[in-house]
C-alpha cells in the first residue's frame, strides 16, 4: 500500500519485476521512497538516515513512466509500470503494485517528479549527443548522481479529469427497470430517439455501493463471483490491457427452447487519472476458439463498463452499455426479442449492485440465487419459432460438419489458409452484419434469410462455391481488421515518390470518404487566463496555425522526418526563400506495415510573436514532451470506440514516445504509438473500424504560468472515414 504524497514524498511497498536466465519473471517485495526527485528503495520500513538504499534511481526529465497494466506472475496479480531512460534503451526499472489504486498513485508521482524537473526552455536549443548521456539512474545507490536538471516549474497543477471536448450526448433515455435507468443511442437525424436498430445500443446506468477498484477487480474477475450467467476463460493474454476471452451463457439464463450462446471477445481496460476506470469488450475471432457445437455464437458489437468514483470514491457511477446481435435465423425474431436479451443482460448491474450492498451488510445476499432462475417469458408461437430455427440450424451444423470431413480429405490446402495470419496477431474483428456475412454462419454453412438488412445488389452477386466463398471471407475479414498487420496481401503497386503533404485530400465539406478538414476550434476547451486560480477551462477562439495538408502513407519501416524530404510542401517553400514556419504532427502506427498520419500547420507571423512557441520550437526535447497536448476526439462512431479514445487531453511525451525534427524553416514532433501497451490497445480498436470513424484533434502547448495563459490552440484536424487500403506507398 503506497502512502500520499507528503511533502513532496511518496512511500510503500512495492515489487521489483525480473528475469532470469530462462526468461521467466520473478518479484522482489521492497520498501520504496520517492523523495527530492530520487527513487530509493529498502528490505523493510525501519530505515535510519545512515542506512543506505539497496538501489536508487534519479527522476528527471529524460525518465518516461509507462503504464504496463495488469500481468500474473506466479499466480500472483501486479499491477506493472515501468521506468525508462529516454537516454539509454537499456536502462530501465519494472515495478509492480498489488492493486490498481496503488500503482495509479506511484505513476502519478513520478510523473509530477519529472515534470518539475524540466530543463529551462530559454536556454539554446541542442540535441544530446552520446558524450552528453547520464550514467545508469537505476544502478547502484553508491553510484554519484550528477545535479543537472533545473526547477523550471513554479506551479504545478492536476487538471481536474473531465471533458475537454464540447459535444451532445447521443444517449435518450426510455425507461426505468430494477433501480436503473435505461438509455438508447440514437441516430443524428432521430432527435426523439424513437427508431429501433437491428441491434441497437443500449446502456444501463446505475449507483454501486463501491470503490471503482472493487468493481473493477469484480468484472474482470472469471470466477465465482462472476458466475451467475456465464462460464468465462481467457483464450490468449495479449498484454498486460489487453485479452481474448471465451464466454459461454449458461442455457437456464436464456429463455426456454433457444439454442445456447457464446460470446468470443476481446477485452480491453484502463484507469484514468480521476479513478475511473474503462473496460472495453468486442467480438472477435481467433484461430484457437473456433465456433463450438451445441452454441451460435453470437456477436458483440460494443460493449463495457465505465465505473466513475462518486461520493469521495465510496461509491461508484457505474454505466454498462452492449450493442448485441444474438444471431436469431428467423428476420421476425431479431428486433424485438433481441432487445429483451439485451435488456435483461444489462440487468446483471442490478445484482452488481445488490451484491455489493450485502457485502456492506445491508441484507442477506440471496437475491444471486433467486435471480438467476429468473426467466424470459415468451409466448407460445415465438417459442415454437425458436425450436424451429434450432432444430434447423443444428441439422445444417450436422451437414457442415460432415462437408467439411469431406473436403478435409480432399483439400489440404484450407488447412494452411490461417497460417497466412501473423503469428503477433491472431484475431481480428468481426465486422458489423451489414457489411458482410457473419463468419460463424459460413462455418455452419448455412446463411441468414432474406431481409431489408441486406441490399439487394449484395444478393445478386453470382454464387460462388463454398470452399471459394470461405477463402473470400476469410481474406475480407483479414482485411478489415488488421488494416496495417497484413497488407501483404494487397497488389504491388508502384514505388512512386509521393508529394508529401498532398497524399489525402481535402474535403471542406466532410463529405468525401478519406479526406481531411479542419475542426472547429470552439468544440475544444482551453486553460483559460486565471486557470491557475479558478482552475476554469474555456472555449477556444482560435488556432495559431493554418493546417495546410495532410498525408496518409504505409511502408516497411518508420518514416521520420518528412519535413526535409525534397519533395516535400516544406522544401518546396523554403526553396522559394519564403517566411512561413512549419509545425508537422507525425503519428506512426507500428506493425507489419508502418503506417504513418501527418498533419502539416503553417505560421506566417515570424515566431518571436509567440514567446511560448518560440520556447517550444528552440527548447530542448525534455521541455516539449512536457508541454505538448493532443485533445482528442471522436464525433462519429462506435461507442467502444469513443470510450476507449475519449476526450481528455493529454501531455503526449509523457505517454508515447516522441522524436524531434528541427529544421531551418520546420519542427516536426513524430510520435511512435507503439511504445505505450495502452495506445496499442486504443490504436488496434480504432484500426478495426476506421472506415465508419470521424476523428477530430486538436494540438496545444500547455501553459503552466500566468505569462503564458491564456492557452491557444496550434492547430485542428477532422479525418474523415480514413481507409487503410487507400494509403500512399512509401
Amino acid at each position: 500500500m503506497g502512502v500520499p504524497p507528503n511533502d513532496g514524498k511518496m512511500e510503500g511497498w512495492l515489487y521489483i519485476i525480473r528475469s532470469h536466465r530462462f526468461g521467466l519473471q520473478f518479484s522482489r517485495r521492497r520498501y520504496f521512497i520517492l523523495q527530492e526527485n530520487y527513487l530509493r528503495c529498502y528490505k523493510t520500513t525501519s530505515i535510519s538516515q545512515e542506512e543506505e538504499p539497496l538501489r536508487s534511481a534519479k527522476i528527471d526529465s529524460y525518465i518516461r513512466i509507462t503504464d504496463n497494466g495488469r500481468e500474473s506472475i506466479n499466480r500472483k496479480v501486479f499491477f506493472i509500470f515501468t521506468l525508462y531512460n529516454t537516454l539509454n534503451e537499456n536502462d530501465h526499472l519494472k515495478l509492480g503494485a498489488s492493486g490498481s489504486e496503488d500503482a495509479g498513485k506511484w505513476i502519478r508521482s513520478l510523473q509530477n517528479a519529472v515534470l518539475k524537473e524540466c530543463p529551462n526552455p530559454e536556454k539554446e536549443f541542442m540535441s544530446f549527443s552520446k558524450k552528453n548521456w547520464l550514467p545508469s539512474r537505476f544502478g547502484n545507490a553508491k553510484r554519484a548522481h550528477r545535479q543537472r536538471s533545473i526547477d523550471y516549474y513554479s506551479f504545478l497543477h492536476n487538471e481536474a479529469v473531465t471533458s475537454d471536448v464540447i459535444a451532445p450526448s447521443p444517449w435518450k433515455i426510455f425507461g426505468c427497470q430494477n433501480g436503473l435507468r435505461l438509455f438508447k443511442e440514437a441516430k443524428d437525424w432521430d432527435s426523439r430517439g424513437k427508431h429501433w436498430d437491428a441491434h441497437p445500443a443500449i446502456m444501463a446506468v446505475g449507483v454501486v455501493n463501491g470503490t471503482p477498484e472493487a468493481i473493477f477487480r469484480t468484472l474482470m474477475s472469471l470466477g465465482a463471483s462472476r458466475s451467475d450467467f456465464y462460464r468465462g476463460n481467457v483464450v490468449e493474454h495479449l498484454d498486460g490491457h489487453t485479452d481474448i476471452l471465451h464466454a459461454k451463457l449458461y442455457s437456464n439464463w436464456l429463455p426456454w427452447g433457444m439454442m445456447r450462446r457464446d460470446f468470443l471477445l476481446r477485452r480491453y481496460w484502463r484507469r484514468e487519472e480521476d479513478g475511473t476506470y474503462v473496460i472495453l469488450y468486442h467480438s472477435v475471432i481467433h484461430k484457437k476458439c473456433p465456433p463450438q457445437n451445441g452454441y451460435v455464437r453470437a456477436c458483440l458489437k460494443s460493449g463495457g463498463y465505465v465505473i466513475t468514483p462518486v461520493n469521495k470514491g465510496r461509491e461508484s457511477l457505474v454505466k454498462h452499455m452492449l450493442a448485441v446481435d444474438w444471431k436469431f435465423w428467423k428476420v421476425y425474431l431479431r428486433q424485438p426479442y433481441a432487445r429483451s436479451l439485451t435488456i435483461r443482460m444489462l440487468e446483471r448491474l442490478a445484482a452488481l449492485r445488490e451484491m455489493f450492498r450485502a457485502k456492506a451488510g445491508n441484507y442477506p445476499s440471496d437475491f444471486s440465487s433467486a435471480d438467476s432462475e429468473v426467466k424470459i417469458m415468451l409466448d407460445q408461437a415465438t417459442v415454437e419459432d425458436i425450436k424451429s430455427e434450432d432444430i434447423t440450424q443444428q441439422k445444417l451444423e450436422l451437414d457442415a460438419d460432415l462437408e467439411d470431413d469431406e473436403a478435409e480429405k480432399t483439400n489440404s490446402g484450407r488447412r494452411s489458409l490461417m497460417s497466412l495470419n501473423d503469428a503477433s496477431d491472431e484475431f481480428f474483428d468481426v465486422p458489423d452484419s451489414g457489411e458482410v456475412i457473419a463468419f460463424d454462419h459460413l462455418e455452419n454453412g448455412w446463411f441468414p434469410e432474406v431481409s431489408q438488412e441486406w441490399p439487394a445488389s449484395s444478393m445478386s452477386q453470382p454464387r460462388l462455391s463454398s470452399a471459394a466463398v470461405f477463402v473470400k471471407k476469410i481474406h475480407d475479414l483479414a482485411v478489415q481488421k488488421k488494416g496495417y498487420m497484413d497488407f501483404q496481401e494487397l497488389a504491388k503497386e508502384e514505388n512512386v515518390v509521393p508529394s508529401f503533404g498532398n497524399t489525402l485530400q481535402k474535403d471542406s465539406a466532410c463529405s468525401l470518404p478519406c479526406s481531411w478538414a479542419t475542426s472547429d476550434p470552439t468544440t475544444f476547451l482551453i486553460r483559460g487566463e486565471n486557470y491557475l486560480k479558478d482552475n476554469q477551462k474555456i472555449k477556444a477562439k482560435g488556432t495559431l496555425m493554418q493546417m495546410v495538408g495532410a498525408d496518409w502513407l504505409r511502408s516497411e519501416h518508420r518514416e521520420d522526418d518528412l519535413g526535409s524530404r525534397a519533395e516535400s510542401i516544406v522544401q518546396k517553400y523554403a526553396a522559394q526563400g519564403r517566411p512561413e514556419f512549419f509545425f508537422i504532427v507525425n503519428i506512426q502506427v507500428p506493425g507489419v506495415t508502418q503506417y504513418t498520419l501527418a498533419l502539416y500547420y503553417m505560421l506566417k507571423t515570424p515566431l518571436e510573436e509567440t514567446p511560448l512557441l518560440h520556447s517550444f520550437v528552440n527548447g530542448d526535447d525534455a521541455f516539449r514532451n512536457s508541454r505538448f497536448k493532443l485533445i482528442p476526439y471522436i464525433s462519429k462512431g462506435s461507442w467502444i470506440v469513443k470510450q476507449s479514445v475519449g476526450k481528455k487531453a493529454c501531455l503526449v511525451g509523457q505517454a508515447l514516445e516522441m522524436h524531434h525534427f528541427r529544421g531551418k524553416n520546420y519542427l516536426e514532433l513524430d510520435i511512435d504509438v507503439g511504445s505505450s501497451t495502452v495506445a496499442r490497445g486504443v490504436v488496434s480498436l480504432v484500426l478495426g473500424y476506421l472506415n465508419h470513424l470521424v476523428i477530430e484533434m486538436a494540438f496545444v502547448i500547455q501553459g503552466n504560468t500566468e505569462e503564458e495563459l491564456p492557452e491557444v490552440l496550434l492547430g485542428t484536424c477532422r479525418l474523415n472515414n480514413l481507409d487503410a487500403s487507400k494509403s500512399v506507398l512509401v
